[in-house]
């Protein structure tokens, strides 16, 4: 979507030509596919340690990191993978999203009229929000020693870019909406209206 954006603003002239349906289509398989073998990567080396302990995992979810703490053998491989793997699963979409979002803000920096950049700039802001919130929460979670956060902090983190960025997802792209932002301000209307 960054490079959506970044086409859209610093190049609108060539957008069609660029991002063509075969093109969107080609991105979205390497993304689909990249997440299916690093999931079956996640998945396949687990299976692999030995589990004699409890089988109660302290968590909201069957995490891979809480997971590991289960494990009688060693999981030092595993950990290995995942930082090797995670660091530039995160690293390289995150620097392709600053480069695009550097290059954005620079031509947008040029727009000579006010209206202009705002529109511009509301049009990149909602997909930011939500990139920033995911992006930092996973690094905390699987970048970050464990050592350097909490058990209950590592929930409120999972919980964050499992069920919250998702739920508030299609709240912030939707606002950008006329139509919605009206609904909202006559319901908040009505609401501050019924409260007095």
């Amino acid at each position: 979507m960054s490079y959506d954006r970044y086409v859209a603003i610093c190049n609108p002239l060539r957008y069609s030509s660029v991002m063509t349906i075969s093109f969107s289509s080609k991105l979205s398989a390497m993304c689909w596919l990249l997440g299916i073998f690093v999931s079956f990567i996640v998945t396949v080396t687990p299976s692999e340690l030995n589990f004699c302990g409890p089988n109660i995992i302290d968590h909201l979810f069957c995490d891979l990191v809480p997971l590991l703490e289960l494990s009688c053998s060693d999981p030092f491989i595993v950990h290995l993978e995942v930082y090797i793997m995670g660091t530039p699963i995160v690293i390289i979409p995150t620097t392709i999203i600053v480069m695009s979002y550097t290059n954005i803000v620079t031509t947008v920096l040029r727009i000579p009229s006010t209206t202009g950049r705002q529109k511009a700039f509301s049009t990149c802001s909602s997909h930011l929000i939500v990139v920033s919130m995911y992006y930092w929460t996973i690094f905390s979670v699987y970048i970050l020693p464990t050592k350097v956060l909490t058990l209950s902090m590592s929930k409120i983190l999972s919980l964050l870019y499992t069920v919250f960025t998702p739920f508030i997802n299609p709240i912030i792209y939707s606002l950008r909406n006329k139509d919605i932002k009206k609904a909202v301000q006559e319901t908040f209307y009505k609401h501050i209206i019924n409260v007095n």
